[in-house]
């Protein structure tokens, strides 16, 4: 029964602090011996003193780190999320950095030989290719740590990828899912921020609610467990009991079921390939009396369609998909533009790029750049 020994990049967030549970529910199997926050210092210096032999990271100003904090902390900076991802001793390196910030260290996990649990959607989204390619190279793993990818995981051990014949994602619909299409560009941002399932920060309750989260899975499914674009599909389930679902060649489905809660698909990512004991809420049927499928509205809610051409078509387009949806999400965030406008800010900026059709990493990150500074054009300018 071995421990794993965790590096956490992104420890203040949701997915940091659930991680932080999963610790302290099974302390014989995981270690957190490092940890990063940005601006959250004061959940960070928290996590020290319950984790108190973990290595500190932070990527905030020096003159922002609270005086008692400031001697804990040995790692800043990008330089320091490296030195984090690569700790000695370590064998897991957990990212969950939002944004572009996680990727540089998952390269550099790697290369040190460490499995990542990725939880950060853009590394697979924007790099997906280079992420697998390097990983095999290395010989390491890379589980995934979304509670959609971690149920097609587990629903897929020991199969190939040639006896797939769907790859199915649960998506709980957000909290607009019966809305008029009329009355989108009327709702506010905090209608947009009550997800109705699950508790996460504020840029992927927004990625729900438009339904771009499930297109940037769909994409991450495509190079986590090597189908095309085509073999990925989506299907509302408001409950967000069902995880996800794999069909197979024969017409067999598995599926994965567990409360919303992100422990479970942590738990699996640091144990696997074993399953221990925990203290989280099993499931009673008799309770949840019902499960309810239905299709996505692709034409209310364009996020899909989006995420699946930039999938087809590959290159630097997910990338640029990424960049432009986390600027309209910030905008929409502060007031600047209204909902529908995240994803006309995305189909404007994905259809003006050229994409580089086999990009390295230089590549990757001058798309995103630009894809950003177009992005930003648009949701200033008057539509």
């Amino acid at each position: 029964m071995k421990k794993r020994r965790v590096v956490i990049l992104g420890a203040t967030g949701s997915i940091g602090q659930s991680a932080a549970k999963v610790a302290h529910d099974i302390p014989d199997r995981m270690e957190i011996v490092g940890m990063s926050g940005n601006r959250n210092l004061a959940k960070l210096g928290e996590l020290s003193a319950r984790f108190p032999h973990a290595a500190l990271c932070t990527t905030c100003p020096r003159t922002a780190v609270p005086a008692d904090l400031d001697p804990l902390v040995r790692h800043r900076g990008e330089e320091g999320l490296i030195e984090l991802a690569t700790l000695p001793g370590a064998d897991l390196v957990l990212i969950a950095i939002v944004g572009t910030g996680g990727l540089k260290p998952a390269l550099a996990a790697i290369e040190a030989g460490k499995d990542i649990a990725v939880a950060s959607k853009e590394i697979l989204v924007m790099a997906g290719e280079a992420v697998m390619e390097a990983a095999r190279r290395k010989g390491v793993k890379v589980l995934p740590v979304d509670s959609e990818h971690n149920a097609i995981f587990q629903c897929l051990e020991g199969r190939e990828s040639s006896e797939v014949r769907r790859l199915i994602l649960t998506a709980s619909g957000g909290p607009f899912r019966k809305l008029p299409a009329e009355q989108l560009a009327h709702v506010t941002r905090e209608q947009a921020l009550r997800h109705p399932t699950w508790n996460m920060g504020e840029k992927i309750t927004i990625d729900s609610a438009t339904l771009f989260n499930k297109g940037l899975e769909m994409i991450e499914a495509r190079w986590l467990f090597d189908v095309e674009m085509g073999r990925v599909d989506v299907v509302v389930h408001p409950q967000s009991i069902v995880h996800s679902m794999v069909e197979f060649v024969d017409g067999s489905v598995l599926a994965q079921l567990s409360h919303s809660d992100m422990c479970f698909p942590i738990q699996y990512a640091v144990t696997w390939p074993e399953r221990v004991p925990n203290s989280l809420r099993p499931l009673d049927f008799a309770e949840l009396s019902r499960l309810d499928f239905e299709a996505p509205r692709h034409a209310d809610f364009p996020a899909l369609g989006l995420a699946r051409e930039a999938g087809e078509r590959g290159g630097t387009l997910p990338a640029v998909l990424n960049a432009a949806n986390e600027v309209a999400v910030a905008a929409f965030l502060e007031g600047r533009i209204p909902f529908p406008c995240i994803w006309e800010t995305v189909a404007h900026v994905m259809h003006r790029h050229a994409p580089v059709a086999e990009p390295g990493l230089d590549d990757i990150l001058r798309a995103d750049c630009e894809a950003r500074a177009a992005a930003e054009g648009f949701v200033s300018t008057p539509q």
